[in-house]
């Protein structure tokens, strides 16, 4: 039987106690899998999508004494450290490079005991903590973050030949508007678009010092005093598009609804409004009847193969957001199969 009941004994979100990451609402992740992992006994077996540093897999693996965790990630340097860490759990644990929408290669495709038992009973439990890691954040040469000037990268699998100075360097003013309205929502989209064109005519752009100080000169004092610091909109643009993080989302949720097994849940954890309405469109499609409507009973077949397991959102805690800021805007959405 799973252990359960050490799931909400307490919140301990030191980054001491979580080896420099702290798992974003990780009790909550695990209460949303509990009944999954009941339901399957022996054979539950969870994919974390977006393994990371391997914190929530830590946590699944230590909380549920039956289950076994299939962790993947694109960036090696993540998975290598994950592997590490987890390697106390011994097979329990396997680990899979690559971007999480080779999801259904990976289950179909995978060697050993774990994969048959997925391929004879489907998956218990698909969990993704979708955008960018605390860990890759904290790695300053990544160029994630926009505090501090470094190399404009912003790959998570850094073997991919496009990185953010490409982006910046050789796309035309119409892509690079596209790119920061649709993927940072930023109202100012046009006049830093025309910056950056205009820049880097006298030199291409390296390291993002440099494009924080033209984001800094471009958007109106105003709007810089509102809607925290002025860089975050474009850094979140361009890190979505060098990684092709919608398209991999979108690939990946119907990948997961079909590995599930009856009574599997699938978790997705969004940070941007933009990843959340994927979820969300996709999530009503999933649990909705094909039925034609005004018939008194689903027909055969054309019945609603999931249902809804969150009513809207679920968000994190006050308590947890003071211990952890980056919970703040953390948005799940779960689904179960029917």
């Amino acid at each position: 039987m799973a252990r359960t009941a050490d799931i909400s004994s307490g919140m301990d979100f030191s980054t001491q106690a979580n080896h420099g990451h702290v798992p974003v609402m990780r009790d909550a992740m695990a209460e949303l899998l509990a009944p999954a992992v009941e339901a399957f006994g022996e054979s539950a077996v969870i994919v974390d999508g977006t393994c990371g540093a391997g914190g929530h897999s830590h946590y699944f693996l230590s909380v549920f004494d039956n289950v076994k965790v299939i962790g993947i990630d694109r960036d090696e340097a993540s998975l290598r450290a994950a592997s590490e860490r987890l390697a106390e759990f011994g097979e329990r644990f396997t680990p899979v490079y690559g971007r999480f929408d080779v999801l259904a290669d990976a289950l179909v495709e995978g060697e050993g005991q774990i994969f048959d038992t997925v391929r004879e009973h489907g998956l218990a439990g698909a969990f993704f903590d979708l955008g960018v890691s605390s860990m890759q954040l904290d790695q300053e040469d990544r160029g994630f973050a926009y505090k501090v000037d470094a190399p404009l990268d912003m790959r998570m699998d850094t073997s991919l030949p496009l990185t953010a100075a490409d982006v910046l360097n050789t796309y035309s003013h119409g892509d690079l508007a596209r790119i920061l309205k649709t993927y940072g929502d930023e109202r100012f989209a046009g006049k830093i678009a025309s910056a950056i064109v205009r820049e880097r005519e006298s030199e291409p752009f390296s390291t993002s010092g440099r494009l924080v100080e033209l984001l800094y000169a471009t958007i109106p004092a105003a709007s810089r005093r509102t809607g925290g610091h002025p860089a975050k909109r474009t850094f979140q643009a361009l890190r979505v598009e060098v990684n092709r993080e919608l398209e991999a989302l979108e690939n990946v949720i119907p990948m997961a609804a079909d590995a599930l097994g009856t009574a599997g849940r699938a978790v997705f954890m969004s940070y941007q409004s933009l990843e959340d309405k994927i979820v969300k469109k996709a999530f009503v499609g999933l649990t909705e009847s094909k039925t034609p409507p005004g018939l008194p009973a689903d027909l055969p077949g054309y019945g609603a193969e999931f249902r809804m397991v969150t009513r809207g959102a679920l968000q994190a805690s006050a308590e947890e957001i003071e211990l952890n800021p980056r919970a703040a805007p953390a948005r799940v959405r779960a689904i179960e199969k029917l």
